[in-house]
């Protein structure tokens, strides 16, 4: 993987707990977190005696260098959300200067967990769809801005064989969002993928959420 090909944005616990209707009984569980990269999420919930172990490709870098990376392509995301600001809806976070100073504390909270977390575990370098875990490793997946929303970088079949491998490893799958970026229009990869999965006899429901950021992004995936 090359760092200089990530884009590092990172996205509290409290954005987890509404992408993903997050109640207290499923913070409780076994949880994983996939493709989280530089979020908090693990950060608070493991703060609060969570069970939480995130995988992401970023991990296999230090700290120092995820820091440069962050400094390096926050002021281009900005640059780019100002210039877009319309596909966006402003109801939690009203502002763009808002939104960077909410991004850069999650990435500033994660950065600061990073090196300890890694020691015991809970930052785990890995990347779909091949994940280092048995079968039913964990309660609940969650997959956060990653499957769906890169519809143009990822196959159809690395869509099916990423959900099928989040299938194994957890009880439960959760993803958000599913529209692709760019255009805020609905994966194309979607209904090809649950008519796919639905075959092999996974459970497949869209759920509403009450997160939306992205315009039109207000339903999560569950796989069971």
């Amino acid at each position: 993987m090359e760092l200089s090909k990530v884009v590092p944005w990172g996205r509290s616990l409290n954005e987890y707990r509404e992408m993903f209707s997050l109640s207290e009984r499923d913070l409780e569980k076994k949880i994983l977190g996939c493709g989280d990269g530089p979020a908090c999420f693990n950060a608070e919930l493991s703060k609060n005696g969570g069970n939480v172990i995130s995988v992401d490709p970023i991990y296999e870098f230090n700290v120092a260098e995820i820091q440069s990376r962050v400094d390096e392509v926050y002021p281009q995301i900005m640059d780019q959300v100002s210039k877009n600001k319309d596909d966006y809806v402003w109801n939690n976070i009203i502002s763009v200067d808002e939104l960077g100073k909410v991004r850069m504390n999650a990435m500033n909270t994660f950065l600061n967990d990073y090196e300890e977390g890694s020691k015991s575990g809970r930052y785990i370098a890995a990347s779909l769809p091949t994940l280092p875990f048995e079968d039913n490793a964990f309660d609940l997946a969650l997959c956060s801005h990653y499957l769906f929303l890169y519809s143009e970088h990822v196959s159809q079949e690395q869509h099916l064989l990423s959900i099928k491998e989040l299938c194994r490893v957890a009880r439960e799958v959760r993803i958000y969002p599913l529209l692709s970026i760019g255009n805020n229009n609905t994966s194309p990869h979607l209904e090809p993928v649950i008519a796919a999965l639905t075959d092999i006899g996974v459970s497949i429901s869209l759920i509403p959420v009450e997160y939306e950021f992205q315009k039109g992004a207000t339903e999560m995936l569950v796989a069971k």
